[in-house]
This record gives structure tokens, C-alpha cells and sequence, in this order.
């Protein structure tokens, strides 16, 4: 079975995030795809051990020296698909806000390097990366509460806000990228709720069929990517394809 037909064959793909739950799926999941020729699995540790298709390199996206170098390990106009499966809730150092009072510069600044800043360097320095003369993506995971019109409930501060600066980096982006490289296609995609330890804290009240497996979750995206058009170019997109307000 191949998950991007869209692409052909002989697809290498960069997963940026691939010691993380999703970043992690992704791998496996390519992996064992017929079409799929290399994968550059990019992390600030090596997650596991992968098969004969996988590459890992080194990243920090709090750091742009680190995704230079990552960067420079591959060769120009090699990659088609670049997923960027990144980000931060909350951490030993980092909390998820509940109240106004609770938001700390130190952390929320964190959370936006991690979440908005790094990922758009990740396009700044990847782009040269991409195959101009085929279909191509640049896909960023985001999240719905970092809709700007979709929030009722408040709370979460710098997640909200970091997801809602990348959708808006992302959009800007994609409008320089669809005149410099017109057959790539940069989105930003919303993966559901994921059975991850990011979501791990807070999925208490989540129905268990709106809970995903990462490997579903991945299913489920991969398949979006695949049915992406011209028309997607700067869109935020949910993962049954939906639509997604900014």
C-alpha cells in the first residue's frame, strides 16, 4: 500500500520532531511504504532504531546553528515532503497556562521559540532542500485551539498563541513559496487529539473515539497531504480535511 500516490515513487522525506509521539509514527509509518526511498529522521535525540531507509540527524530548533547543520546534510533539491511534527504544551519548565496569572515571560517565550520561531527557520534554511521540479510539501502541525476564531474557552496562553503565530508564519510563507517554488505546497495541518505524552495531562473528558492512536493520527494525515492541491497552498487543515478557521 502506498500512502502518497500523489507523489510517485522514489519519495525522501525529512521528519522534523521524530523522538516525539507523532514525529515517531511518521517514521515507522513511511518506513514501510514501497514508494518511499529515504527518511531523514531529525530530533534532538535518536528515538529508536529504524531500518535500512532512515537517516537520523541531529536538530534543536531552539537553536539555528542546529538546523543549519541539519540542513547541510542533505543534498539540494533532493527532499519532496517535509513534515514538521514539533512542539510544547508544557514541561517541567514550561506550564499550561490556566489563568492570566499564571503566564510567565521565561515560558511563554520558550514555548514560542519551540512552537512558532524554530519551525519557521526550519522553512528558511529546508526550503533550498526541495525538489523544484516535482510536487512537493512543507506540512507544520499545529492545532486547533490556536484558531483565533475557534477559541471559547481561553486558558493555555502560550500554546494558543505560538500555534496561532505559526498558522500566520506559515500563511506568509506560502505566498513567497508559491511564486519562488510554485510546486510546493506549505500548509499547516491539525492532527486531532493524539495519544501523546503532550496530551497526555489533559485527555480526562476526551471520548475515547476522539482520542487517536499516533499511528491513526499519521494515517489520517498522510492522507490529507496526499489529496493536496494548489488551491491548499497557506491553508490550515484539519485532519478529516476540513477547512480550519485562523
Amino acid at each position: 500500500m502506498n500512502l502518497l500516490n500523489s507523489f510517485g515513487n522514489n519519495i525522501r522525506v525529512c521528519v522534523i520532531g521524530s523522538s516525539g509521539g507523532l514525529g515517531n509514527a511518521f517514521v515507522q509509518t513511511l518506513e514501510k511504504e514501497d514508494n518511499i526511498e529515504s527518511i531523514f529522521a531529525m530530533s534532538r535525540k535518536r528515538s529508536a532504531i529504524y531500518g535500512h531507509k532512515v537517516e537520523h540527524i541531529n536538530i534543536d530548533l531552539e537553536d539555528e546553528e542546529s538546523i543549519i547543520s541539519a540542513s547541510e546534510q542533505i543534498d539540494p533539491k533532493t527532499i519532496d515532503l517535509v513534515i514538521v511534527a514539533t512542539g510544547i504544551l508544557q514541561n517541567s519548565d514550561v506550564t499550561a497556562e490556566k489563568r492570566i496569572s499564571q503566564i510567565d515571560s521565561d515560558a511563554i517565550l520558550k514555548v514560542f521559540k519551540i512552537n512558532a520561531v524554530g519551525p519557521m527557520l526550519v522553512m528558511k534554511h529546508f526550503l533550498k532542500l526541495i525538489n523544484p521540479s516535482s510536487r512537493s510539501i512543507f506540512a507544520f502541525l499545529s492545532a486547533k485551539v490556536g484558531s483565533i476564531s475557534d477559541n471559547q474557552l481561553g486558558g493555555w496562553a502560550s500554546y494558543r498563541t505560538s500555534k496561532a503565530a505559526l498558522n500566520m508564519l506559515i500563511k506568509t510563507a506560502s505566498i513567497e513559496t508559491k511564486r519562488t517554488h510554485p510546486n510546493c505546497i506549505t500548509v499547516t495541518l491539525h492532527p486531532g487529539t493524539v495519544n501523546t505524552n503532550l496530551s497526555k495531562p489533559f485527555q480526562r473528558g476526551v471520548p475515547s473515539d476522539k482520542l487517536f492512536s499516533p499511528e491513526y493520527a499519521v494515517e489520517n494525515l498522510l492522507n490529507v497531504i496526499d489529496n493536496l492541491s494548489e488551491e491548499n497552498i497557506g491553508q490550515f487543515i484539519s485532519w478529516d480535511g476540513e477547512l480550519l478557521k485562523f
